[in-house]
């Protein structure tokens, strides 16, 4: 047989269809609640004004919405919470803490996870700002990842918060031919690893402190009331969290007390304040507070600037004396056990 008889093979082109599968990946993907790119107006303008409009964090009529928020709130309010980024900016990388610490998590979380080999892809994103939710799931489809674990870093459940995340993820689905198989981790605000950390670190907190504090507030960031009502589960998820930590903690209702952070507009939201707790307890005579924020998993504005900041102030002002903002559990030793523990936990019957 000449040549010419020979069936004819040529290499594949650039646009044919692979004969085997690429290597088979699972990406893990934490997210965290969002940071401006830096804290001059236009970029807290844009943070906040994707932000803002999300209709999960703002239930209101989009038309009265659009107006009260591009009129009045996105012309007044950029230059305020800029100057509150200012002071807590990280100016070593450029950056708010936020963006720092959960950087930080997902490195620790990828060397923690190398004994399960290469197969495994730690990223990490904001449901605001950048890296984008989108952009991460599309690098780790990209990357080889058919199996994708979406972690909300909350642990107690909101529609403000996990559900948004959610649905970023499923959008950015919607746009891909070749989907991942996506797995999203549940709340974990019982979870009794959550709960031995965020104890163990209140513990090891208070032990540097150069005084025993008269109460201690489990602060939580807030919600709007009718929110609750509506159905969602976030008000009961922080009163377990708060009533297992009396338990580990051996403390009672006096000692240990419940609060709610960073209201905004006029509706109501979930009581008791942080704010007007803290001036109460000074103006009673409580002369040593201490606050842990058990809902974040990472410092940020609301507890850098707001609880460490703000509230310190209002404390002494009204008469107290001595004030201590609890770290979060960042990326600690117990923070990372945190994180690992659930990842591993929801990875089961992929690893």
């Amino acid at each position: 047989m000449d040549d010419s008889s020979r069936p004819q093979t040529s290499a594949p082109s650039a646009h044919a269809p692979a004969d085997r599968p690429a290597p088979r990946r699972i990406g893990v993907l934490l997210v965290n609640l969002g940071t401006p790119d830096a804290t001059d107006y236009w970029s807290m303008r844009r943070y906040l004004k994707e932000f803002l409009s999300d209709p999960r964090v703002i239930e209101e009529n989009r038309l009265k919405w659009w107006f009260i928020l591009n009129a009045i709130i996105l012309t007044v309010r950029p230059g305020r919470k800029g100057r509150d980024y200012e002071k807590i900016w990280n100016r070593a990388l450029n950056e708010s803490p936020l963006r720092t610490i959960t950087r930080a998590q997902a490195e620790k979380l990828s060397a923690r996870l190398m004994p399960e080999g290469k197969g495994i892809v730690v990223d990490w994103a904001m449901r605001y700002g950048n890296p984008s939710i989108a952009s991460r799931l599309e690098a780790l489809q990209r990357g080889g990842c058919d199996r994708i674990l979406l972690v909300p870093l909350y642990p107690q459940y909101s529609a403000a918060t996990t559900a948004t995340v959610c649905d970023k993820a499923f959008e950015a689905l919607m746009g891909m031919r070749w989907q991942p198989a996506l797995r999203v981790c549940p709340p974990y605000y019982d979870d009794p690893v959550y709960i031995e950390a965020v104890a163990t670190a209140l513990e090891a907190s208070l032990k540097n402190l150069g005084f025993t504090p008269d109460v201690i507030l489990a602060s939580f960031h807030g919600v709007p009331q009718d929110y609750v009502l509506k159905g969602d589960p976030y008000y009961v998820h922080c009163a377990e969290t708060t009533r297992r930590l009396r338990e580990r903690l051996g403390l009672d209702e006096r000692r240990l007390r419940m609060t709610f952070q960073s209201r905004f507009g006029t509706a109501e939201w979930l009581k008791p304040y942080t704010d007007e707790t803290v001036k109460a307890l000074a103006r009673e005579g409580v002369k040593n507070l201490a606050v842990v924020t058990p809902g974040f998993a990472a410092d940020c504005l609301e507890t850098l600037e707001e609880i460490a900041g703000e509230n310190a102030e209002y404390f002494r002002h009204e008469g107290g004396e001595n004030f201590a903002a609890i770290p979060c559990l960042n990326d600690s030793p117990e923070g990372m056990r945190v994180i690992e523990h659930i990842v591993r936990r929801e990875l089961m019957g992929w690893i």
